[in-house]
């Protein structure tokens, strides 16, 4: 995974690597974005977790219109925005956010998404895992498991003095 903003347009906007590593770390949902069949774009806002190595994990149903567009077109953008704050007398929003390429991953072995959905549970559900472990057991063949192996990214940040 490369973090670069070589391709941002507003230079003086760039959100650092460190800071770009907490967002995506602590960001509460992002917008998974796909191709459709008819080359027009469908975006979804979602929970997500990273596993702080290459990859985002993402949990739905097993069947449905985001999966058949993951297995026919692979390629994906990932967007989290972290804290905004609209300053109404600037006339502009003070944001930061990160904006990652990535390839959508299938069909994982029953190990991999039962790690993925304890690494959801920590994240959002920290003080009640031993119940949602059993949570997960009961619904576990109804769940699918998205894996999105992360290549490029880059983020940007306004600031407002």
């Amino acid at each position: 995974m490369t973090y670069s903003n070589q391709e941002v347009r507003r230079q003086d906007r760039l959100l650092n690597e460190e800071a770009a590593v907490l967002l995506l770390k602590d960001g509460e949902y992002g917008v998974l974005s796909m191709r459709t069949k008819e080359d027009a774009a469908y975006g979804i806002p979602i929970n997500y977790v990273w596993d702080e190595k290459n990859s985002i994990y993402l949990h739905c149903a097993p069947h449905g219109r985001k999966l058949d567009l993951l297995d026919k077109y692979p390629e994906a953008s990932f967007c989290v925005v972290g804290k905004t704050k609209v300053i109404s007398n600037k006339f502009t929003t003070k944001y930061e956010s990160i904006i990652i390429d990535c390839v959508a991953v299938r069909n994982l072995s029953e190990e991999e998404k039962k790690h993925a959905l304890y690494l959801l549970l920590d994240k959002y559900s920290p003080e009640d895992k031993v119940i949602g472990m059993k949570y997960v057991e009961k619904s576990f063949h109804r769940t699918e498991i998205i894996r999105l192996d992360l290549q490029n990214w880059s983020g940007k940040t306004k600031v407002i003095k």
